[in-house]
């Protein structure tokens, strides 16, 4: 696969809730950089940082717009959809990911946080 078709592959990975398969394309060593959140490493720190959303949202669909892919860099913007019965909470996001030897070595996220939690809060309002 290209690095765009591992990126695409774990994104759809991800989104499906599937983080098993997700982690089988990132390198024992990635960085992923939520940016305003902080940093964490491996497979198990990217668990956690998916972990937090439990009991938040139940499902994610990731709209990309647009993505341009050269080498072995993957950029792209996309808005994050988090779902929770009829709800959802729509979070703009710039995402870049390096690939080599077939698997992720940085996953890096640019958003708002305090956008990202005032939407994810309408999630558990009543």
């Amino acid at each position: 696969m290209t690095p765009e078709e591992i990126v695409n592959t774990f994104m759809a990975r991800i989104t499906a809730m599937d983080l098993d398969g997700a982690m089988e394309l990132v390198a024992d060593d990635v960085e992923y950089d939520n940016v305003p959140m902080g940093k964490v490493h491996g497979p198990a720190g990217i668990r956690g940082v998916f972990a937090q959303l439990d009991g938040t949202a139940d499902k994610m669909e990731w709209i990309i717009h647009r993505q341009v892919a050269t080498g072995d860099l993957v950029l792209n913007e996309r808005t994050d959809r988090f779902g929770r019965g009829d709800r959802w909470a729509d979070l703009p996001v710039a995402g870049i990911f390096e690939v080599h030897d077939g698997r992720i070595t940085l996953w890096r996220d640019y958003f708002d946080m305090n956008f990202m939690m005032e939407s994810l809060a309408t999630l558990t309002a009543d």
